[in-house]
């Protein structure tokens, strides 16, 4: 299968504080493409009342987490869908190595593949800091420091380790994600245009090809 003369496949990968959501908002708007958030993805197949949607309904009545297969699968048929054919930015997944693997074998069979890997980088404190203030902002008294901590060791334990991964193919852009929303952004274009990565620029976007 041949690719699109530019493509735009990016994960945006980041503790919960960092503003990847923000983030990686900003950057489908300017590729052109969808973000795509399993948060959202979730709400609209259980809205919609979708088969897939009702097992993902069942599983978060009773307390438990979605599993990697579901998860993937609702992913995948977002993924297929037309406004997704020319890139893409994934927020929230994969959020494992076996969810790499699923990602990876949904790719290969499109023959298509990444483009970038955005890291937002953002020390603990820092991300604890932001958590505690949006908590108070938004009157989630739930929200305490044991349970924000504890989100953030999941994410540590379980979602930084496929960075690893992507390191491996040379993927990853480690961004500072400390400053304000403008700086943070600045960065995450100018990474992405070392690696050719432009919004709207001739060839602009690596096809993801070895």
């Amino acid at each position: 299968m041949t690719h699109p003369a530019r493509s735009a496949r990016f994960l945006i990968v980041g503790p919960q504080g960092s503003g990847k959501g923000t983030q990686g908002v900003l950057v489908a708007e300017a590729f052109d493409v969808p973000q795509v958030a399993t948060g959202d993805i979730f709400r609209e197949n259980v809205k919609g009342g979708t088969e897939l949607g009702k097992q993902v309904q069942a599983i978060i009545e009773a307390g438990d987490l979605v599993p990697d297969e579901l998860t993937s699968e609702l992913v995948r048929d977002r993924l297929a869908q037309p406004d997704a054919a020319g890139g893409f930015v994934l927020d929230g997944y994969p959020r494992n190595r076996g969810q790499v693997a699923h990602l990876d074998e949904f790719l290969a069979g499109r023959g298509e593949a990444l483009d970038a890997v955005i890291e937002l980088a953002v020390p603990r404190d820092e991300s604890i800091a932001r958590l505690r203030q949006r908590a108070l902002d938004q009157g989630r008294t739930d929200d305490t420091e044991e349970v924000i901590a504890n989100r953030l060791a999941i994410y540590e334990r379980e979602t930084a380790p496929i960075l690893d991964v992507y390191r491996e193919r040379d993927l990853v852009l480690r961004i500072d994600g400390v400053g304000t929303l403008d700086d943070v952004t600045g960065r995450i274009f100018d990474a992405l245009a070392e690696r050719g990565l432009v919004p709207n620029g001739d060839g602009a976007a690596a096809t993801g090809a070895a």
